[in-house]
């Protein structure tokens, strides 16, 4: 092989989240865990690609941890990665194990989504690292996310500590080309009890605390020389910048000559290393995404530094955040505003053609004065938008079977007007969901489950699961029948119902009869989603126009395929006028499921003999 070839083979056009991926194979990793979350998914998809490594997505990201603690107990490096708010899950497990630190390399990569591109909240990871007293790495692109990567291992080893990651969208899912190496093996597993210390029961956690606080003195010396943390020159000194993660190319983009402190290691801070640069430039800004947790820390050291009084504290700070906040401390004119560009036209967020959800937002659209819904976390989120308005509540994984409980109960003897339902997909009911449907059995409450199975974990890409008969790899596995899962969990077996969700009067007439039977009751929706292996397209459908009376009952069920194709305004035989949609079908997009027949009185909906059944295959 020639030198050119192997250089070019070295050279890799990686994500974030692949070059986190390539960096723990290469590291020597046995183990790797994940639950499926944006912006974090892709990294334990691409790890499982090697060989030589065992890579499991659990069913949430507690479980992801305790196995990624189990192997590192064992000896072997593990890496067990997540979105922000799956941290929070896996805490419980985090917060014991920094305490009884680590044997083998253990890297918890958390991936942050500033700006909210995917998820419920925004929150800051690298508090993380303060309250589990434990080393932060911040990479700002994908050759820092190889690189810290595999360092991060090699800190975990030499201070016997799990290591965080903490990496955000931008890192996570922009391509850059990362330079590599090769794969390195580890040791064999080798478990060796050691109760005082992997037994946390309050006496030996009692011990491990001074333990705790030694490692402390020791990272906050690392931190000081390591390289990880270094100071890209500049050559005007009337402003200098502290920053870590990608905000930093941001910096260097705006501000070309001005001096910046790049954290790579940001907990514990370099205090002295930032004291000495803060005196070389006369005003210093601390441009940090979100929190003001480095400007905090940094004051209370007494350095002087300038920071969320002039930059938000929400968001991603891009460019034209930065520019206009810090260039009056430069004495520099903004420059003209752009041109306003022009309106587009609004496209919402909508669920897929013959998406088995749209069946069940449609029929509790049809309920909404008699039913209150809480919601959940996946693909039937966009069930709260138009047109369908059919959630009334979403918080967290699981939420809704607690949400609902805790309505019902909320609620006096008398005041039943209203129905109470949750719903919520397998993999989130798998994830957090069962411990909710527990809690309205053992208390008896007066809740209808609406459990949407689609066969996939839908809203991260269509990820496998313990209920879909497929591992990670898609090789076959056990596979949990949820109407025995739910019995087993106290619902009566007569109020356990399996339903097709295309067949929308079976649909209809199960929810109608079990919102008014009181106790818990479990629905059951059982179509796969559109866009996995296991969906059956069929010949499409077209609208008869001369048949078509303009009802537009076809258009509320909210498929993407089925659009108005003109209005006109009628006036009944009572003087009172009407608005008609008559529809069009695409049959391009249509799938053939059949929803919009179950609607038509007037049979206007009819198969598309044009279209030929082999061309709607996926």
């Amino acid at each position: 092989m020639t030198t050119a070839v192997k250089e070019a083979e070295d050279r890799l056009l990686l994500s974030g989240n692949e070059a986190v991926a390539r960096a723990a194979w290469e590291a020597g990793v046995k183990v790797a865990t994940s639950y499926p979350g944006t912006p974090a998914t892709e990294i334990l998809e691409a790890i499982a690609l090697y060989p030589n490594l065992h890579a499991q997505f659990s069913v949430n990201e507690k479980v992801a941890m305790e196995v990624a603690i189990g192997a590192a107990m064992s000896g072997v490096r593990a890496l067990c990665s997540m979105k922000h708010v799956g941290m929070n899950v896996a805490a419980d497990a985090f917060m014991t194990y920094t305490l009884t630190g680590t044997k083998g390399g253990l890297v918890i990569v958390v991936a942050d989504d500033v700006g909210l591109s995917s998820s419920q909240n925004e929150q800051d990871s690298r508090y993380w690292g303060r309250f589990g007293h434990m080393p932060m790495l911040e990479p700002a692109d994908s050759q820092e996310a190889y690189e810290m990567t595999k360092a991060a291992f090699e800190i975990s080893e030499r201070f016997a500590t799990p290591v965080i990651l903490r990496a955000t969208t931008r890192v996570c899912h922009v391509k850059a080309v990362a330079v590599v190496g090769e794969r390195v093996e580890g040791p064999k597993a080798e478990f060796v009890p050691e109760a005082a210390r992997w037994v946390m029961v309050p006496g030996n956690a009692r011990n491990r605390l001074p333990l705790m606080a030694a490692r402390d003195v020791a990272l906050k010396a690392f931190t000081e020389e390591t390289g990880l943390n270094r100071i890209d020159e500049g050559s005007d000194r009337r402003v200098g910048f502290v920053t870590s993660g990608p905000v930093a190319t941001t910096l260097r983009e705006v501000f070309p000559d001005a001096p910046i402190f790049k954290l790579g290691f940001s907990c514990p801070l370099p205090i002295e290393r930032l004291r000495a640069f803060a005196a070389t430039v006369d005003t210093l800004v601390v441009a940090e995404e979100t929190e003001p947790l480095i400007e905090m820390e940094m004051k209370a050291a007494g350095i002087a530094v300038r920071g969320k009084e002039i930059l938000p504290r929400f968001g991603e700070l891009l460019p034209h955040v930065v520019g206009p906040a810090v260039r009056p401390l430069l004495g520099i004119a903004e420059p003209p505003a752009p041109a306003a560009p022009a309106k587009l036209f609004p496209r919402p967020p909508t669920l897929c053609p013959a998406c088995p959800h749209l069946a069940v937002y449609h029929t509790l659209a049809r309920l909404r004065k008699k039913v209150v819904i809480a919601g959940d976390i996946g693909c039937y989120s966009l069930g709260a938008g138009h047109p369908w308005g059919a959630l009334d509540t979403c918080v967290s994984m699981g939420a809704s079977m607690g949400v609902a409980l805790g309505m019902d109960k909320a609620r006096d003897e008398d005041d039943r007007d209203k129905a109470v339902l949750a719903v919520i997909g397998d993999s989130t009911f798998l994830h957090m969901g069962m411990q909710g449907l527990l809690d309205i059995t053992y208390t008896g409450g007066n809740v209808t489950v609406l459990l949407m199975d689609n066969g996939t974990t839908g809203m991260t890409g269509g990820q496998n699961h313990p209920a879909n008969g497929r591992d990670l790899k898609g090789a076959p596995a056990p596979k949990v029948d949820f109407a025995r899962l739910v019995t087993a969990l106290g619902v009566a077996p007569e109020r356990v119902h399996v339903v097709d969700p295309y067949q929308l009067p079976v649909l209809d007439r199960t929810l109608r009869q079990e919102i008014a039977t009181p106790g818990p009751s479990v629905i059951i929706t059982n179509r796969p989603c559109t866009l996995i292996e296991a969906f059956e397209r069929h010949q499409p459908y077209h609208t008869d126009e001369d048949a078509c009376t303009g009802c537009g009952k076809c258009i509320d069920i909210g498929c993407p395929a089925i659009s108005v194709a003109r209005r006109e305004t009628a006036v009944r035989k009572n003087g009172r006028e009407v608005e008609l949609a008559f529809a069009r079908i695409d049959t391009a997009v249509c799938t053939g499921c059949g929803m919009c027949v179950n609607v038509c009185a007037s049979e206007a909906i009819v198969r598309d003999e044009t279209a030929a059944k082999e061309d709607c295959r996926p």
